[in-house]
Protein backbone atom coordinates (compact mmCIF):
# COMPACT_ATOMS: atom_id res chain seq x y z
CA UNK A 1 0.00 0.00 0.00
CA UNK A 2 3.33 2.33 0.37
CA UNK A 3 4.68 1.20 -2.53
CA UNK A 4 0.97 2.78 -4.34
CA UNK A 5 0.91 5.74 -2.47
CA UNK A 6 4.45 6.79 -3.14
CA UNK A 7 3.96 6.28 -7.15
CA UNK A 8 1.18 8.09 -6.77
CA UNK A 9 2.71 11.14 -4.83
CA UNK A 10 5.81 10.97 -7.80
CA UNK A 11 3.29 11.27 -9.90
CA UNK A 12 1.57 13.99 -8.75
CA UNK A 13 5.12 15.72 -8.19
CA UNK A 14 5.81 15.16 -11.58
CA UNK A 15 2.53 17.06 -12.90
CA UNK A 16 3.10 20.23 -10.21
CA UNK A 17 6.53 20.28 -12.04
CA UNK A 18 5.38 20.27 -15.57
CA UNK A 19 2.58 22.36 -14.56
CA UNK A 20 5.15 25.31 -13.24
CA UNK A 21 7.41 24.45 -15.53
CA UNK A 22 4.73 25.97 -18.01
CA UNK A 23 3.56 28.74 -15.76
CA UNK A 24 7.11 30.42 -15.91
CA UNK A 25 7.94 34.11 -16.49
CA UNK A 26 8.31 35.62 -19.77
CA UNK A 27 11.65 36.12 -21.24
CA UNK A 28 12.39 40.12 -22.00
CA UNK A 29 15.18 40.94 -24.53
CA UNK A 30 16.62 44.24 -25.57
CA UNK A 31 17.87 44.80 -28.72
CA UNK A 32 18.87 48.06 -30.25
CA UNK A 33 17.14 50.13 -33.40
CA UNK A 34 19.12 49.42 -36.54
CA UNK A 35 21.55 46.58 -35.46
CA UNK A 36 20.83 42.78 -36.15
CA UNK A 37 18.50 41.05 -33.80
CA UNK A 38 18.98 37.45 -33.16
CA UNK A 39 17.39 35.06 -31.05
CA UNK A 40 18.00 31.33 -30.52
CA UNK A 41 14.82 28.77 -29.99
CA UNK A 42 16.62 26.06 -28.41
CA UNK A 43 15.17 22.77 -28.20
CA UNK A 44 16.67 21.48 -25.06
CA UNK A 45 15.04 24.82 -23.20
CA UNK A 46 11.81 23.25 -24.04
CA UNK A 47 12.24 19.50 -23.23
CA UNK A 48 12.19 19.81 -20.20
CA UNK A 49 8.86 21.30 -20.32
CA UNK A 50 7.05 18.65 -21.93
CA UNK A 51 6.17 15.56 -19.72
CA UNK A 52 8.04 12.13 -19.27
CA UNK A 53 6.94 9.31 -21.82
CA UNK A 54 6.22 6.84 -20.68
CA UNK A 55 7.50 4.16 -22.77
CA UNK A 56 10.80 3.78 -23.83
CA UNK A 57 12.80 6.30 -26.27
CA UNK A 58 15.97 8.74 -26.39
CA UNK A 59 13.75 11.66 -25.43
CA UNK A 60 17.08 13.76 -26.60
CA UNK A 61 16.29 12.92 -30.12
CA UNK A 62 12.47 14.13 -30.27
CA UNK A 63 11.45 15.84 -33.27
CA UNK A 64 10.73 19.73 -31.79
CA UNK A 65 9.39 22.16 -34.33
CA UNK A 66 7.98 26.03 -33.63
CA UNK A 67 5.58 28.11 -34.55
CA UNK A 68 5.66 31.82 -33.66
CA UNK A 69 3.65 35.16 -34.20
CA UNK A 70 2.74 38.19 -32.76
CA UNK A 71 0.67 37.90 -29.39
CA UNK A 72 -2.73 38.75 -30.59
CA UNK A 73 -2.10 38.14 -34.49
CA UNK A 74 -1.55 35.17 -36.73
CA UNK A 75 1.45 36.31 -38.07
CA UNK A 76 5.09 38.14 -37.32
CA UNK A 77 6.03 41.31 -37.38
CA UNK A 78 7.00 42.71 -40.54
CA UNK A 79 10.66 43.27 -39.60
CA UNK A 80 10.66 39.67 -37.79
CA UNK A 81 11.82 36.36 -39.75
CA UNK A 82 12.20 33.17 -38.30
CA UNK A 83 13.78 29.67 -40.00
CA UNK A 84 14.11 26.50 -38.61
CA UNK A 85 15.54 23.74 -41.47
CA UNK A 86 14.86 20.29 -39.34
CA UNK A 87 12.95 19.35 -36.10
CA UNK A 88 16.22 18.25 -34.95
CA UNK A 89 17.37 21.71 -35.41
CA UNK A 90 17.16 25.15 -33.06
CA UNK A 91 14.69 27.71 -34.60
CA UNK A 92 16.02 30.97 -35.29
CA UNK A 93 14.46 34.41 -34.75
CA UNK A 94 16.07 37.36 -36.88
CA UNK A 95 15.30 40.92 -37.42
CA UNK A 96 16.64 44.32 -37.85
CA UNK A 97 13.55 46.73 -36.10
CA UNK A 98 13.55 50.07 -37.10
CA UNK A 99 13.74 53.37 -34.81
CA UNK A 100 9.48 53.43 -35.31
CA UNK A 101 9.22 50.64 -32.63
CA UNK A 102 10.93 51.84 -29.86
CA UNK A 103 9.56 52.17 -26.83
CA UNK A 104 6.77 49.61 -28.05
CA UNK A 105 7.20 45.89 -26.51
CA UNK A 106 6.61 43.34 -28.75
CA UNK A 107 5.47 40.07 -27.44
CA UNK A 108 6.03 37.05 -29.50
CA UNK A 109 4.63 33.81 -28.82
CA UNK A 110 6.71 31.09 -29.00
CA UNK A 111 4.56 27.89 -29.27
CA UNK A 112 7.00 24.10 -29.54
CA UNK A 113 5.00 20.97 -30.70
CA UNK A 114 6.61 17.33 -29.71
CA UNK A 115 6.01 15.36 -33.09
CA UNK A 116 6.67 12.08 -31.26
CA UNK A 117 4.51 12.74 -28.04
CA UNK A 118 2.03 15.07 -30.16
CA UNK A 119 2.30 17.29 -26.52
CA UNK A 120 2.74 21.42 -26.91
CA UNK A 121 4.37 24.11 -24.73
CA UNK A 122 4.18 27.82 -24.80
CA UNK A 123 5.94 30.72 -23.96
CA UNK A 124 6.01 34.85 -24.56
CA UNK A 125 9.00 36.51 -25.60
CA UNK A 126 9.25 40.06 -24.59
CA UNK A 127 10.93 42.48 -27.09
CA UNK A 128 12.14 45.92 -25.95
CA UNK A 129 13.49 47.70 -28.82
CA UNK A 130 15.99 50.44 -26.94
CA UNK A 131 17.03 53.46 -29.19
CA UNK A 132 20.98 53.96 -29.96
CA UNK A 133 22.52 57.34 -30.47
CA UNK A 134 24.61 56.30 -33.35
CA UNK A 135 21.53 55.06 -35.41
CA UNK A 136 21.45 54.97 -38.43
CA UNK A 137 25.09 54.17 -38.94
CA UNK A 138 25.80 56.60 -42.25
CA UNK A 139 27.71 54.22 -44.34
CA UNK A 140 26.43 50.82 -45.09
CA UNK A 141 27.83 47.99 -47.40
CA UNK A 142 25.76 44.21 -47.92
CA UNK A 143 27.88 41.59 -49.31
CA UNK A 144 26.53 38.62 -51.21
CA UNK A 145 28.09 35.41 -49.61
CA UNK A 146 27.91 32.98 -51.64
CA UNK A 147 29.05 29.72 -50.03
CA UNK A 148 26.42 30.26 -46.53
CA UNK A 149 23.26 29.72 -45.75
CA UNK A 150 21.12 31.75 -43.32
CA UNK A 151 21.19 30.02 -40.61
CA UNK A 152 24.77 29.06 -40.97
CA UNK A 153 25.74 33.05 -40.67
CA UNK A 154 23.34 33.92 -37.87
CA UNK A 155 25.94 31.38 -35.71
CA UNK A 156 27.26 34.40 -33.49
CA UNK A 157 30.99 32.65 -34.13
CA UNK A 158 30.45 32.64 -37.83
CA UNK A 159 28.80 36.34 -37.72
CA UNK A 160 31.78 37.30 -35.83
CA UNK A 161 34.31 36.42 -37.96
CA UNK A 162 32.92 38.15 -41.04
CA UNK A 163 32.49 41.43 -39.07
CA UNK A 164 35.76 41.03 -37.99
CA UNK A 165 37.24 40.52 -41.73
CA UNK A 166 34.90 43.28 -42.62
CA UNK A 167 36.76 45.81 -39.80
CA UNK A 168 40.06 44.91 -41.07
CA UNK A 169 39.56 45.79 -44.30
CA UNK A 170 37.34 48.85 -43.74
CA UNK A 171 38.99 50.09 -40.62
CA UNK A 172 35.91 51.61 -38.71
CA UNK A 173 35.43 52.93 -35.25
CA UNK A 174 31.89 51.16 -35.16
CA UNK A 175 30.97 48.56 -36.90
CA UNK A 176 27.35 46.46 -36.39
CA UNK A 177 25.89 44.33 -38.59
CA UNK A 178 22.46 45.87 -39.60
CA UNK A 179 20.37 43.03 -41.48
CA UNK A 180 20.60 39.17 -43.16
CA UNK A 181 18.64 38.09 -45.69
CA UNK A 182 18.31 34.97 -47.23
CA UNK A 183 18.75 34.88 -51.17
CA UNK A 184 15.22 33.20 -51.33
CA UNK A 185 14.19 36.38 -50.42
CA UNK A 186 15.21 38.53 -53.13
CA UNK A 187 14.23 36.33 -55.78
CA UNK A 188 16.91 33.48 -55.62
CA UNK A 189 16.82 29.88 -56.75
CA UNK A 190 17.00 26.53 -54.21
CA UNK A 191 19.81 25.09 -55.40
CA UNK A 192 20.64 21.69 -56.19
CA UNK A 193 21.25 19.30 -53.50
CA UNK A 194 24.74 18.62 -55.24
CA UNK A 195 28.85 19.44 -54.70
CA UNK A 196 27.23 20.80 -50.77
CA UNK A 197 25.90 24.11 -52.93
CA UNK A 198 24.21 26.45 -50.43
CA UNK A 199 21.56 29.30 -50.78
CA UNK A 200 23.58 32.60 -50.44
CA UNK A 201 22.72 35.11 -47.76
CA UNK A 202 23.24 38.61 -48.35
CA UNK A 203 24.92 41.09 -45.20
CA UNK A 204 24.24 44.67 -44.45
CA UNK A 205 26.85 46.08 -42.11
CA UNK A 206 26.99 50.24 -40.84
CA UNK A 207 29.83 51.82 -39.94
CA UNK A 208 30.80 55.74 -38.89
CA UNK A 209 33.73 56.18 -41.69
CA UNK A 210 33.65 56.39 -45.45
CA UNK A 211 34.37 53.48 -47.23
CA UNK A 212 37.63 52.08 -47.96
CA UNK A 213 39.64 51.84 -51.28
CA UNK A 214 39.36 48.53 -51.58
CA UNK A 215 35.64 48.16 -51.28
CA UNK A 216 35.21 51.07 -53.86
CA UNK A 217 37.76 48.90 -56.17
CA UNK A 218 34.77 47.44 -57.70
CA UNK A 219 33.40 50.68 -59.03
CA UNK A 220 36.40 50.90 -61.09
CA UNK A 221 35.65 50.85 -65.54
CA UNK A 222 37.58 48.32 -65.58
CA UNK A 223 35.86 45.64 -62.88
CA UNK A 224 32.68 47.02 -63.85
CA UNK A 225 32.97 45.93 -67.62
CA UNK A 226 34.34 42.36 -65.88
CA UNK A 227 31.14 42.11 -63.91
CA UNK A 228 29.40 42.78 -66.97
CA UNK A 229 31.07 40.14 -68.91
CA UNK A 230 29.71 37.94 -66.29
CA UNK A 231 33.49 37.81 -64.70
CA UNK A 232 34.62 37.90 -61.27
CA UNK A 233 36.47 41.49 -60.39
CA UNK A 234 40.06 42.15 -59.15
CA UNK A 235 39.38 43.18 -55.70
CA UNK A 236 42.72 43.39 -53.91
CA UNK A 237 41.26 42.63 -50.06
CA UNK A 238 39.43 39.98 -51.58
CA UNK A 239 41.93 36.85 -49.76
CA UNK A 240 41.07 38.18 -46.50
CA UNK A 241 37.65 36.94 -47.18
CA UNK A 242 38.50 34.20 -49.19
CA UNK A 243 39.36 31.48 -46.94
CA UNK A 244 35.92 31.30 -44.85
CA UNK A 245 33.69 33.44 -47.24
CA UNK A 246 33.45 33.58 -50.78
CA UNK A 247 31.63 37.10 -51.70
CA UNK A 248 29.87 38.08 -55.00
CA UNK A 249 32.00 41.73 -55.95
CA UNK A 250 29.66 42.25 -58.77
CA UNK A 251 26.65 42.51 -56.19
CA UNK A 252 28.06 44.44 -53.60
CA UNK A 253 26.32 47.88 -52.35
CA UNK A 254 27.67 50.96 -50.96
CA UNK A 255 25.35 53.20 -49.66
CA UNK A 256 25.63 56.83 -48.09
CA UNK A 257 23.12 57.59 -46.20
CA UNK A 258 23.93 61.06 -46.30
CA UNK A 259 24.09 61.56 -50.07
CA UNK A 260 20.49 59.91 -50.67
CA UNK A 261 17.53 62.23 -51.28
CA UNK A 262 14.61 61.58 -49.10
CA UNK A 263 11.65 60.98 -51.82
CA UNK A 264 8.18 62.53 -50.05
CA UNK A 265 4.89 60.60 -51.52
CA UNK A 266 1.97 63.23 -51.06
CA UNK A 267 -0.99 61.70 -50.44
CA UNK A 268 -3.80 61.95 -53.18
CA UNK A 269 -6.61 64.14 -52.28
CA UNK A 270 -9.95 62.10 -52.27
CA UNK A 271 -12.25 62.88 -54.97
CA UNK A 272 -15.94 62.82 -55.11
CA UNK A 273 -17.04 59.42 -54.28
CA UNK A 274 -14.65 58.58 -51.23
CA UNK A 275 -15.84 59.53 -48.22
CA UNK A 276 -13.94 61.45 -45.42
CA UNK A 277 -11.51 58.99 -42.91
CA UNK A 278 -13.58 59.44 -40.02
CA UNK A 279 -16.97 60.39 -41.73
CA UNK A 280 -19.97 58.05 -41.57
CA UNK A 281 -21.75 56.26 -44.25
CA UNK A 282 -25.53 57.50 -44.96
CA UNK A 283 -27.73 54.86 -47.11
CA UNK A 284 -29.85 56.42 -49.61
CA UNK A 285 -33.93 57.23 -48.93
CA UNK A 286 -35.98 54.71 -48.97
CA UNK A 287 -38.66 56.64 -51.02
CA UNK A 288 -37.01 55.88 -54.60
CA UNK A 289 -39.58 57.12 -57.26
CA UNK A 290 -40.75 54.08 -59.47
CA UNK A 291 -40.15 53.52 -62.93
CA UNK A 292 -41.71 52.58 -66.08
CA UNK A 293 -40.25 49.75 -68.18
CA UNK A 294 -42.70 49.08 -70.47
CA UNK A 295 -41.00 51.57 -73.16
CA UNK A 296 -37.60 49.64 -72.41
CA UNK A 297 -39.58 46.47 -73.12
CA UNK A 298 -40.79 48.00 -76.90
CA UNK A 299 -37.64 48.78 -77.63
CA UNK A 300 -35.63 45.92 -76.76
CA UNK A 301 -38.03 43.26 -77.89
CA UNK A 302 -40.98 45.03 -80.48
CA UNK A 303 -38.80 46.69 -82.77
CA UNK A 304 -36.46 43.66 -83.41
CA UNK A 305 -39.49 41.52 -83.92
CA UNK A 306 -41.01 44.10 -86.55
CA UNK A 307 -38.50 44.19 -88.50
CA UNK A 308 -37.45 40.53 -88.89
CA UNK A 309 -41.05 40.27 -89.44
CA UNK A 310 -40.43 42.47 -92.58
CA UNK A 311 -37.77 40.87 -93.91
CA UNK A 312 -39.67 37.51 -93.69
CA UNK A 313 -42.33 38.73 -95.82
CA UNK A 314 -39.68 40.57 -98.46
CA UNK A 315 -37.80 37.00 -98.67
CA UNK A 316 -41.27 35.17 -99.13
CA UNK A 317 -42.45 37.43 -101.88
CA UNK A 318 -39.34 36.94 -103.44
CA UNK A 319 -39.25 32.80 -103.88
CA UNK A 320 -42.95 32.91 -104.63
CA UNK A 321 -44.48 35.31 -106.56
CA UNK A 322 -41.41 35.91 -108.80
CA UNK A 323 -41.38 32.95 -110.14
CA UNK A 324 -41.33 32.85 -114.15
CA UNK A 325 -43.45 29.74 -114.79
CA UNK A 326 -41.98 26.95 -117.20
CA UNK A 327 -44.40 28.05 -120.20
CA UNK A 328 -42.47 31.62 -119.89
CA UNK A 329 -39.27 30.16 -119.93
CA UNK A 330 -39.81 28.03 -122.92
CA UNK A 331 -40.77 31.39 -125.30
CA UNK A 332 -37.69 32.62 -124.59
CA UNK A 333 -35.57 29.71 -125.41
CA UNK A 334 -34.40 28.85 -129.11
CA UNK A 335 -36.26 26.03 -130.85
CA UNK A 336 -32.47 24.41 -131.26
CA UNK A 337 -31.62 24.02 -127.54
CA UNK A 338 -35.02 22.86 -126.90
CA UNK A 339 -34.99 19.91 -129.51
CA UNK A 340 -31.60 19.34 -128.32
CA UNK A 341 -32.88 19.27 -124.56
CA UNK A 342 -35.92 16.74 -125.84
CA UNK A 343 -33.36 14.55 -127.78
CA UNK A 344 -31.69 14.59 -124.50
CA UNK A 345 -34.64 13.11 -122.86
CA UNK A 346 -35.54 10.53 -124.77
CA UNK A 347 -32.52 9.12 -124.62
CA UNK A 348 -32.33 8.92 -121.26
CA UNK A 349 -36.05 7.42 -120.85
CA UNK A 350 -35.17 4.33 -123.57
CA UNK A 351 -31.65 4.05 -121.47
CA UNK A 352 -33.60 3.76 -118.38
CA UNK A 353 -36.61 1.58 -120.05
CA UNK A 354 -33.64 -0.91 -121.50
CA UNK A 355 -32.34 -1.21 -118.00
CA UNK A 356 -35.33 -2.63 -116.56
CA UNK A 357 -35.66 -5.90 -119.07
CA UNK A 358 -32.06 -7.47 -119.10
CA UNK A 359 -33.16 -10.25 -120.96
CA UNK A 360 -34.01 -8.95 -124.39
CA UNK A 361 -31.23 -9.18 -127.30
CA UNK A 362 -28.22 -6.68 -127.38
CA UNK A 363 -28.63 -3.80 -130.24
CA UNK A 364 -26.83 -4.92 -133.34
CA UNK A 365 -24.20 -1.58 -133.37
CA UNK A 366 -22.78 -3.24 -129.96
CA UNK A 367 -21.56 -6.55 -131.07
CA UNK A 368 -19.03 -6.96 -133.48
CA UNK A 369 -19.78 -7.78 -136.80
CA UNK A 370 -16.56 -8.95 -138.35
CA UNK A 371 -12.93 -10.64 -137.15
CA UNK A 372 -10.63 -7.90 -136.52
CA UNK A 373 -7.82 -10.35 -137.78
CA UNK A 374 -8.86 -12.00 -140.62
CA UNK A 375 -11.65 -9.89 -141.71
CA UNK A 376 -14.39 -13.10 -141.83
CA UNK A 377 -17.95 -11.81 -141.11
CA UNK A 378 -19.10 -12.96 -136.89
CA UNK A 379 -22.61 -14.40 -136.76
CA UNK A 380 -24.62 -12.51 -134.43
CA UNK A 381 -24.28 -14.06 -130.80
CA UNK A 382 -27.90 -15.27 -129.37
CA UNK A 383 -27.94 -14.07 -125.97
CA UNK A 384 -29.47 -17.61 -124.63
CA UNK A 385 -25.84 -18.94 -125.04
CA UNK A 386 -24.33 -16.33 -122.59
CA UNK A 387 -25.19 -14.57 -119.52
CA UNK A 388 -26.13 -11.03 -120.78
CA UNK A 389 -25.93 -9.60 -117.04
CA UNK A 390 -21.86 -9.90 -117.44
CA UNK A 391 -21.76 -9.45 -120.83
CA UNK A 392 -19.36 -6.50 -121.32
CA UNK A 393 -20.68 -4.27 -123.71
CA UNK A 394 -18.07 -4.62 -126.50
CA UNK A 395 -16.95 -8.20 -127.15
CA UNK A 396 -13.17 -9.14 -127.13
CA UNK A 397 -11.30 -12.05 -129.11
CA UNK A 398 -10.98 -14.26 -125.47
CA UNK A 399 -15.28 -13.81 -125.73
CA UNK A 400 -15.96 -14.45 -129.70
CA UNK A 401 -17.54 -18.34 -129.85
CA UNK A 402 -15.33 -18.85 -133.38
CA UNK A 403 -12.02 -17.47 -132.47
CA UNK A 404 -9.50 -18.10 -135.77
CA UNK A 405 -5.86 -18.40 -135.58
CA UNK A 406 -3.64 -15.45 -137.12
CA UNK A 407 -1.63 -17.28 -139.39
CA UNK A 408 2.45 -17.15 -139.11
CA UNK A 409 5.07 -17.35 -141.35
CA UNK A 410 7.60 -20.26 -140.85
CA UNK A 411 11.58 -19.78 -141.46
CA UNK A 412 11.61 -21.61 -144.21
CA UNK A 413 8.94 -18.74 -145.86
CA UNK A 414 5.87 -20.85 -145.85
CA UNK A 415 2.44 -19.88 -144.06
CA UNK A 416 1.13 -22.11 -141.47
CA UNK A 417 -1.90 -21.18 -139.01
Amino acid sequence: MSTMSAAAVAVWLASVVTILSRAHADRNVYPSAGVLFVHVLEREYFKGEFPPYPKSGDASNDPITFNTNLMGYPDRPGWLRYIQRTPHSDGVLYGSPTGEHVGKPTIIEITAYNRRTFETARHNLVINIMATEEFPLPYQAEFYIKNMNVEEMLASEVLGDFLGAVKNVWQPERLNAINITSALDRGGRVPLPINNLKEGVYVMVGADVPFSSCLREVENPHNQLRCSQEMEPVISCDKKFRAQFHIDWCKISLVDINKVVPVYIARPDPGTGILPEFGEYNPPSESLKSRNFFTDFLVTLAVPAAVALVLFFILGYTMCCRREGVEKRNMQTSDIQLVHHSSIQKSTKELRSMSKNREISWPLSTLPVFNPVSGEVVPPIHPDNYETTSMPLMQTQTNLQNQITIPQQRPSGKWYS
